[in-house]
Protein backbone atom coordinates (compact mmCIF):
# COMPACT_ATOMS: atom_id res chain seq x y z
CA UNK A 1 0.00 0.00 0.00
CA UNK A 2 1.14 3.29 -0.89
CA UNK A 3 -0.27 7.18 1.11
CA UNK A 4 0.86 9.83 0.00
CA UNK A 5 -0.30 12.85 2.71
CA UNK A 6 0.25 16.26 3.45
CA UNK A 7 -0.78 15.66 7.12
CA UNK A 8 1.77 14.06 9.88
CA UNK A 9 2.20 10.23 10.33
CA UNK A 10 1.04 9.25 13.65
CA UNK A 11 3.31 5.68 14.40
CA UNK A 12 0.68 4.26 16.76
CA UNK A 13 -2.04 4.17 13.97
CA UNK A 14 0.62 2.35 10.99
CA UNK A 15 1.20 -0.95 12.82
CA UNK A 16 -2.72 -1.64 11.98
CA UNK A 17 -2.01 -0.82 8.14
CA UNK A 18 0.81 -3.45 7.84
CA UNK A 19 0.44 -6.46 10.42
CA UNK A 20 -0.87 -10.00 9.31
CA UNK A 21 -1.71 -13.22 11.10
CA UNK A 22 1.06 -14.93 9.91
CA UNK A 23 4.12 -12.15 10.31
CA UNK A 24 6.87 -12.98 12.46
CA UNK A 25 8.20 -9.98 11.79
CA UNK A 26 7.52 -6.33 11.14
CA UNK A 27 9.52 -3.40 10.45
CA UNK A 28 9.63 -0.03 10.59
CA UNK A 29 11.78 2.80 9.31
CA UNK A 30 10.92 6.47 10.19
CA UNK A 31 12.43 8.91 8.20
CA UNK A 32 13.04 12.12 10.42
CA UNK A 33 13.59 15.85 9.67
CA UNK A 34 17.05 16.48 11.45
CA UNK A 35 18.62 19.62 12.45
CA UNK A 36 22.07 19.69 10.85
CA UNK A 37 22.41 18.92 7.76
CA UNK A 38 26.13 19.20 6.17
CA UNK A 39 27.25 21.79 9.50
CA UNK A 40 24.00 23.75 8.81
CA UNK A 41 21.43 24.65 10.94
CA UNK A 42 17.91 23.75 9.41
CA UNK A 43 14.64 25.17 10.52
CA UNK A 44 12.20 23.31 8.56
CA UNK A 45 12.35 21.49 5.16
CA UNK A 46 9.48 21.34 2.24
CA UNK A 47 8.87 18.55 -0.51
CA UNK A 48 6.99 18.95 -2.95
CA UNK A 49 5.47 16.80 -6.02
CA UNK A 50 7.43 17.40 -9.16
CA UNK A 51 6.06 14.50 -11.20
CA UNK A 52 4.04 10.91 -10.52
CA UNK A 53 4.60 10.51 -6.85
CA UNK A 54 1.44 7.80 -6.86
CA UNK A 55 3.04 6.14 -9.64
CA UNK A 56 6.76 5.84 -8.50
CA UNK A 57 5.64 4.80 -4.79
CA UNK A 58 3.61 2.19 -6.29
CA UNK A 59 6.44 1.26 -8.36
CA UNK A 60 8.96 0.73 -5.17
CA UNK A 61 6.14 -1.40 -3.42
CA UNK A 62 5.90 -3.90 -6.47
CA UNK A 63 9.55 -4.29 -7.00
CA UNK A 64 9.50 -5.20 -2.92
CA UNK A 65 6.87 -7.65 -3.95
CA UNK A 66 9.03 -9.09 -6.89
CA UNK A 67 11.99 -9.72 -5.14
CA UNK A 68 11.14 -10.87 -1.37
CA UNK A 69 8.30 -13.23 -0.60
CA UNK A 70 6.61 -10.93 1.78
CA UNK A 71 3.27 -10.68 3.43
CA UNK A 72 2.86 -6.48 3.24
CA UNK A 73 4.34 -3.77 2.48
CA UNK A 74 3.23 -0.03 3.07
CA UNK A 75 5.11 3.20 2.55
CA UNK A 76 3.58 6.91 3.42
CA UNK A 77 5.22 9.84 2.36
CA UNK A 78 4.29 13.20 3.46
CA UNK A 79 4.51 16.62 1.20
CA UNK A 80 4.28 19.91 2.23
CA UNK A 81 6.61 21.83 5.27
CA UNK A 82 7.71 19.37 7.72
CA UNK A 83 9.22 20.99 10.70
CA UNK A 84 12.25 19.49 13.00
CA UNK A 85 11.72 15.93 13.88
CA UNK A 86 8.93 15.46 12.11
CA UNK A 87 8.45 12.31 10.20
CA UNK A 88 9.14 11.96 6.54
CA UNK A 89 8.36 9.21 5.47
CA UNK A 90 7.77 5.31 6.47
CA UNK A 91 8.62 2.07 5.13
CA UNK A 92 7.23 -0.92 6.70
CA UNK A 93 7.40 -4.47 5.43
CA UNK A 94 5.80 -7.87 7.41
CA UNK A 95 7.47 -11.39 6.29
CA UNK A 96 7.35 -14.96 7.67
CA UNK A 97 10.82 -13.93 8.75
CA UNK A 98 13.16 -10.88 10.16
CA UNK A 99 15.53 -11.35 7.20
CA UNK A 100 13.46 -10.68 4.38
CA UNK A 101 11.42 -7.52 6.50
CA UNK A 102 15.27 -6.07 6.95
CA UNK A 103 16.29 -6.57 3.90
CA UNK A 104 12.81 -5.01 1.97
CA UNK A 105 12.76 -2.64 3.91
CA UNK A 106 16.36 -1.40 3.36
CA UNK A 107 15.70 -1.67 0.04
CA UNK A 108 12.73 0.40 0.09
CA UNK A 109 14.03 3.26 2.13
CA UNK A 110 16.98 3.52 -0.70
CA UNK A 111 14.49 3.48 -3.53
CA UNK A 112 12.98 6.17 -1.44
CA UNK A 113 15.64 8.66 -1.75
CA UNK A 114 16.13 8.07 -5.22
CA UNK A 115 12.92 9.38 -6.03
CA UNK A 116 12.96 11.78 -8.74
CA UNK A 117 9.10 12.84 -8.25
CA UNK A 118 9.77 14.67 -4.73
CA UNK A 119 11.98 17.40 -4.68
CA UNK A 120 13.37 19.20 -1.37
CA UNK A 121 13.80 22.43 -0.15
CA UNK A 122 15.54 22.97 3.05
CA UNK A 123 15.47 26.52 5.07
CA UNK A 124 18.06 27.14 6.87
CA UNK A 125 18.94 29.32 9.82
Amino acid sequence: MEIVSNNRIDPSKVYEFIKKDNSGSVVFHFAVVKRINEGRTISSAEYYANGDVDGELRTITNEIRGKWKINDVLIIRRLGRIDIGEIISLVAVSSPNREKAFVACDYGVKRLKEMSSIKKKETFL
